[in-house]
């Protein structure tokens, strides 16, 4: 019997649940704002604790910094933050992000990752584009410098694709 190869962290269907739950109106606005206030180095405020104790795995505290900024940029881009599907590089390409600014993102390690990320979802919640965000959250969680280069190396792929050889915005 093969092993079964460990599942992606985080799972989709958990990122998925955020972006039903923060596109919904069961999400009172006044918590909406907050989420969108949220500094992940600062202790968040309460929305944030009653969000993860609706959605996120029950061991989220141990990533806690990780969770608040993906909480964070997906509030951001609300109304329609998450495209399961959607390419963020597609999505930065089609937003118009320049190269310096895909750079700096693509670069970023640590806290710095964190800030550049959630800049880049201000970006594109001003223009409405919305994106996969299991892959923006993948880049902040995974800690195998192999497997981080890959999710990059991805989003500069479908930056650079050319138009006519992107997939269809849904």
């Amino acid at each position: 019997m093969t092993p079964t190869p460990p599942q992606p962290f985080p799972p989709a269907t958990t990122v998925d649940a955020l972006g039903r739950i923060l596109a919904s109106h069961e999400l009172p606005p006044g918590d909406r704002a907050a989420l969108r206030r949220m500094i992940p180095a600062q202790r968040p405020p309460l929305a944030f604790f009653r969000l993860a104790c609706r959605a996120l795995p029950p061991d989220w505290e141990t990533h806690h910094r990780e969770w608040t900024t993906v909480v964070a940029g997906m509030a951001l881009m609300c109304p329609d933050p998450h495209r399961p599907g959607r390419a963020v590089g597609v999505a930065l390409a089609e937003a118009g992000l320049s190269e310096s600014r895909l750079e700096r993102l693509l670069v970023a390690e640590g806290e710095f990752l964190g800030t550049t990320l959630l800049r880049t979802a201000y970006f594109l919640g001003a223009k409405q584009l919305p994106l996969d965000w299991t892959e923006f959250a993948r880049l902040l969680f995974v800690t195998d410098r192999d497997e981080r280069e890959t999710v990059r190396l991805a989003i500069a792929r479908d930056f650079y694709r050319p138009p006519e050889a992107r997939p269809r915005r849904n």
